[in-house]
């Protein structure tokens, strides 16, 4: 049977096709990232243990809010995650950023003078002096 143009026809083809390069696509963004952090993990674990004098310069976070939609009550729900950041400045002037728990990141006030405790990119500990 012959195929009008604008006839719909090739959505019904194209849509699995679609459907399955997006899903593809996903599969192998996890699978990438996955290797990204056990990489970075790996590089972290071979780095030098170093203790240095460091400055508290900047504190920040990251906000992300998620809502979740309950559809069999039309239900909303929210949900917020935190990401704690400090940026340590060392003699030399040079800048580090480092991911730490809210914890740290609640001891740690900017302008602390101390000493920094890292193993490649992973905050271990600062201690005041």
């Amino acid at each position: 049977m012959y195929d009008m143009p604008g006839s719909g026809d090739w959505l019904f083809n194209f849509g699995p096709i679609f459907i399955a390069i997006i899903f593809i696509i996903i599969v192998i963004s996890i699978i990438a990232s996955l290797f990204s952090g056990l990489k970075q993990w790996k590089k972290n674990e071979n780095s030098p243990r170093l203790t240095v004098p460091a400055i508290v310069k900047v504190k920040r976070t990251n906000v992300t809010r998620r809502t979740h939609h309950h559809h069999d009550n039309n239900h909303h729900s929210h949900s917020t995650s935190t990401t704690y950041f400090v940026t340590f400045e060392f003699e030399s002037g040079d800048r580090s950023e480092f991911h730490v728990s809210g914890k740290e990141y609640g001891m740690l006030a900017e302008g602390d003078i101390g000493k920094l405790t890292f193993q490649g990119t992973r905050y271990l500990d600062f201690s005041r002096v």
